[in-house]
């Protein structure tokens, strides 16, 4: 398997890419719930504003609760300038960066997981080279699920890797699809 790591960078730039040409897809709604494009890039790109001291400050103001801190910064820097969030998607600190005790794979499956929220969403190929998507596939496989609660054996033989990546992060598709969680 290739460096995990380098597969970061083309799919941020990859989303960028796509935003930066398409300014009426901010607004849409993404797979992630009652969040819009402009909100997923907005937490995608948390890693690259935040200072690990600022990010601190946020998680004691949430309680301890990263989806309320989540939800906050995204409905906060969700109103930033596109063109700041789309510069802090070609960042090469958030390129770089890898989530406390989640490592590379952690960082990959962030980005390939957030851009297919945002993709799939919008009926577009996905941005993530297809080796990457094929990489966070193999790592939420070997998981058994644990990382979303979901069962992998809920995988359609015929999903191609992004669908399939979609569903094994618990994201309700487009068609409705969406996998069930673990008991």
């Amino acid at each position: 398997m290739t460096d995990l790591q380098s597969w970061v960078a083309p799919t941020c730039t990859g989303l960028a890419d796509l935003l930066s040409g398409s300014p009426d897809l901010w607004e849409q709604p993404s797979l992630c719930e009652l969040w819009q494009v402009r909100h997923v890039v907005a937490h995608v790109t948390m890693p690259a504003r935040l200072t690990p001291e600022q990010y601190g400050a946020e998680m004691a103001a949430a309680g301890g609760d990263f989806t309320v801190l989540s939800n906050t910064v995204a409905e906060r820097d969700g109103a930033l300038p596109t063109a700041d969030l789309l510069g802090r998607l070609r960042s090469p600190d958030l390129h770089a960066w890898q989530p406390p005790g989640g490592g590379a794979g952690g960082a990959l499956s962030h980005a390939v997981i957030h851009s297919l929220d945002v993709t799939l969403a919008v009926a577009l190929d996905p941005v993530a080279p297809p080796e990457a998507l094929a990489a966070v596939l193999e790592l939420l496989i070997a998981s058994g699920g644990t990382w979303f609660g979901v069962d992998p054996a809920g995988v359609r033989p015929g999903d191609d890797a992004g669908t399939a990546v979609a569903l094994l992060a618990g994201r309700t598709l487009p068609d409705g699809r969406c996998l069930s969680r673990a008991s």
